[in-house]
């Protein structure tokens, strides 16, 4: 398994190509050498500029053209759009070369996305369709707050649709198994419960005992360290105080809006049950500060640290 990360530029006209080349330029040669920008490399020219970086692009950028380039800051454009589309699936067919040992990916505009013609939810499921998997989960991660979601990108009420006791067993497993890859020798998982109180034994809704409860008694069965449901409003306080090593949501905002609270810069979005490694800030375009060179690169630094763990362990 390579050593080299493979970062996607994003949608280029968003912050991602500030972030990545604020981020590269501070690492060190050692790093660096270890690096490839899937990108257009006039757009990360531009982004050198705006950001204010010194940085030797020739050696780092695969160059994928981009019609236009670099397109105007902030503005929505198709063209975007299919070039995000482009830089990711460049990445995922090296990652399964082997060429790279992890994708780092910058943030994408998902309406851009869809205008060009490429019809997925976020990263998490277009991943899932180009490596060919049946699914994949989103992790974020931080240090003291750990979360896996059941379902990400779909209303409310499908989501509560999509918590079968299958679909949550799987999430459960998908989970143990990465913390256990980092280093966790015996991963500690809580399950969060869907409704109010876990549904106060069927006053507030039956979804948490017929669903969730199966589901962690089969996890348990399969000697994984699960407990659940417990109720969402006290979970994740219990979690960030140490008693949890993860908590597995069953909805994006049940999972995102705690941890945006404790880890806003500093958490990062993991892809866990594909076939290839993908680690990625966990924020959005920006387009209301692209090209001023305002963008904070940190989560795009802790993003990088995080692919350089999984890279490690591979290398282990």
């Amino acid at each position: 398994m390579s050593g080299i990360i493979g970062i996607t530029m994003g949608d280029p006209a968003g912050v991602g190509p500030e972030v990545t080349v604020k981020a590269v330029a501070e690492m060190t040669p050692e790093d660096r050498a270890n690096t490839r920008i899937f990108g257009n490399r006039p757009t990360l020219d531009a982004a050198c500029k705006a950001a204010g970086v010194a940085l030797d692009l020739d050696p780092l950028v695969i160059d994928l053209p981009l019609e236009g380039a670099p397109l105007p800051w902030g503005k929505l454009d198709a063209k975007a759009g299919d070039a995000a589309f482009r830089f990711i699936e460049a990445a995922v067919r090296a990652a399964e070369k082997g060429e790279i040992g992890c994708i780092v990916t910058a943030p994408i505009n998902k309406e851009a996305l869809n205008a060009a013609g490429h019809h997925y939810d976020g990263h998490t499921g277009m991943l899932t369709a180009l490596t060919g998997s049946k699914s994949a989960f989103m992790l974020l991660a931080s240090d003291r707050l750990k979360v896996i979601h059941v379902s990400t990108h779909v209303s409310l009420k499908d989501a509560i649709g999509r918590a079968t006791p299958e679909r949550i067993l799987a999430t459960i497993e998908a989970g143990h198994e990465h913390l256990k890859r980092i280093g966790i020798e015996k991963p500690r998982i809580a399950v969060a419960g869907i409704n109010p109180h876990c549904g106060e034994n069927g006053l507030f809704g039956t979804e948490d005992d017929e669903n969730i409860v199966p589901a962690v008694k089969a996890a348990q069965e399969k000697g994984i360290d699960a407990q659940g449901p417990i109720s969402a409003d006290t979970v994740y306080h219990r979690a960030y105080s140490g008693a949890f090593d993860l908590v597995v949501a069953q909805y994006h905002d049940q999972g995102h809006i705690p941890i945006k609270l404790v880890a806003f810069d500093t958490a990062v979005n993991v892809s866990v049950g594909l076939p290839i490694d993908r680690t990625s800030v966990d924020h959005g375009t920006a387009f209301d500060i692209a090209g001023t060179g305002k963008a904070n690169h940190v989560n795009m630094n802790a993003a990088i640290a995080y692919a350089r763990r999984l890279v490690s362990e591979n290398a282990a």
